[in-house]
C-alpha cells in the first residue's frame, strides 16, 4: 500500500517595493479557507496545508494552486509571498507577534528567540501504521535527513548580510530548547514520557513545542519532518517529500524484518551533520550517514538515491526523484543560487528572485522595483555586504 503524504509551506509576506517583511498576515489570509491556510507565531509569516496525497503529481499541483491563490491574495494587499528560509531584509520597529494567549506567553517566556522567528520551514507528513512504529522508524531515518536539509537549503541571508550558511533559518531554529536531533525511544510509550518530563520541567508548555528535526505527530497518524527550509520551487519541496516517503516506506519494511535494530544510541554526531548541512548545502562536504566522514555532498545524494531506489520505484516516484534530485545537483542549492542573484550587494534583486521562483516565475525582474542604491533597509551602504564567519 502506498504510504501517503501532506505538506506544510511557510512564507513570508514581503511588502512589494522594499522586500521587507510586514505584520499583514491577517490581511493575505482573508477570504481564505481557514483550515488550508493559517496564522503563524509572527504576523509577517503564513502557512498553507496540503490535502493528503498518494501521488507526487498530485501533490505538486496541490502546491501549486495553494500558492498561485497565496499570491493572488497578497498582490490584492501590495504584498508578495516568499518560501525560502529567510528572506535578506528584518521588519522596520521589530515583528508584531500574531494575537493569542498561547503565542504571548511564548514571547514572553522565550524573548528574543521567539521575536526573531523570522524564518520558514517545509514541514511533510508521511502516513505509518501506529505510532510505536513512528517512534522506532526515526532511529533509523535518522542520519539521512540532515541530506534533505541541504537539499533544501535557501537562507544565507540575514539582516542585510551574507551568513556563509546555506541554512542560516537552521541555526536560528536551534535556539529553541526542544529543536535539533531527535533521540532513540524503544517505542511511543517511552517518547510520550520524555516528552511529558519535559513539560513538567516548565521548559516546554505543550507538545506542541517539541520542535525536533523528525517527530511522530500528536494529532495525525504520521511521522513528521521538520529539518528542512521553506522551498523556493514547488518541485524541490516535492523531490524533499518523495525521499522522505521512501525514508519511511523502507524503514517500515525494516522494522517488520527486524522488530527491534540495534542502535549504538550515539546521536551526537546528528547535530554536527546537522550543522555541516546547513553551513554546506550543496557546495561542499556532507557527514556521510554510514561512516561518519566528510563526503561530498552528490556522492552522499546519490548514495541515498541509490539506497532508497527500490522503494522510490515501489511508489511511481523514481523518475521524478531521481531527476529533480540530479537537477539540484547541477543547479546547486537554492542559496547558491540566490547568492549568484544578489552578486555581493544587489539584495532587492535576490527577493525578486525569491518572489519569481515561488511564484514559478524567476527571474522576471518587478518594473516597479526600485534599485538597490546606496543604502539598503538595515543602513548598510552598498557594497558593505559582507559574509559572517568566512
Amino acid at each position: 500500500m502506498t504510504v501517503r503524504i501532506g505538506v506544510e509551506e511557510e512564507f513570508h509576506v514581503l511588502d512589494v517595493e522594499t522586500g521587507e517583511p510586514v505584520p499583514r498576515a491577517g490581511s493575505v489570509l482573508h477570504g481564505l479557507p481557514e483550515k488550508r491556510y493559517t496564522t503563524e507565531l509572527l504576523q509577517c509569516a503564513v502557512e498553507t496545508n496540503s490535502d493528503v496525497h498518494t501521488t507526487l503529481d498530485g501533490l505538486l499541483a496541490d502546491l501549486n494552486r495553494s500558492r498561485g491563490d497565496l499570491r493572488e491574495a497578497a498582490a490584492r494587499h501590495g504584498l508578495a509571498v516568499v518560501a525560502a528560509g529567510t528572506v535578506p531584509f528584518l521588519p522596520q520597529g521589530g515583528p508584531s507577534v500574531t494575537p493569542g494567549s498561547r503565542y504571548r506567553h511564548m514571547v514572553s517566556e522565550y524573548g528574543q528567540v521567539a521575536q526573531e522567528q523570522l524564518i520558514c520551514g517545509l514541514h511533510v507528513h508521511a502516513e505509518v501504521p501506529d505510532r510505536d512504529t513512528a517512534v522506532r522508524m526515526m532511529c533509523l531515518i535518522a542520519p539521512w535527513i540532515p541530506a534533505l536539509l541541504a537539499l533544501s537549503a535557501s537562507s544565507p541571508f540575514w539582516n542585510a548580510a551574507d551568513t556563509g550558511y546555506a541554512s542560516w533559518r537552521t541555526m536560528v531554529w536551534q535556539r529553541w530548547p526542544t529543536a535539533g536531533p531527535v533521540g532513540c525511544y524503544p517505542d511511543a510509550a517511552a517518547y510520550d514520557a520524555a516528552v511529558t518530563e519535559l513539560i513538567d520541567s516548565g521548559v516546554v508548555s505543550d507538545a506542541g513545542m517539541i520542535y525536533y528535526d523528525l517527530r511522530p505527530s500528536d494529532h495525525q497518524p504520521t511521522l513528521e519532518l521538520r529539518v528542512c527550509d521553506a522551498c523556493p520551487e514547488a518541485e524541490t519541496a516535492v523531490m524533499i517529500t518523495g525521499l522522505f516517503r521512501a525514508m519511511v516506506t523502507w524503514a517500515e519494511t525494516r522494522l517488520a524484518n527486524e522488530p527491534r535494530p540495534r542502535c549504538r544510541g550515539r546521536h551526537e554526531w546528528l547535530r554536527a551533520a546537522t550543522w555541516r548541512a546547513a553551513r554546506s548545502g550543496l557546495e561542499g562536504d556532507l557527514i556521510d550517514p554510514v561512516s561518519h566522514r566528510p563526503a561530498p555532498a552528490a556522492r552522499v545524494i546519490r548514495t541515498m538515491l541509490t539506497r532508497l531506489r527500490p522503494e522510490l520505484e515501489a511508489c511511481g516516484d523514481w523518475e521524478t526523484v531521481s531527476e529533480l534530485a540530479e537537477r539540484a545537483l547541477a543547479n546547486g542549492s537554492a542559496a547558491h543560487r540566490l547568492r549568484q542573484v544578489a552578486a555581493g550587494d544587489d539584495l532587492l534583486a535576490c527577493v525578486d528572485e525569491m518572489v519569481g521562483l515561488t511564484s514559478g516565475a524567476a527571474g522576471r525582474r518587478r518594473p516597479t522595483t526600485p534599485p538597490l542604491v546606496s543604502v539598503v533597509r538595515s543602513g548598510l551602504k552598498r557594497g558593505d555586504v559582507e559574509p559572517i564567519g568566512g
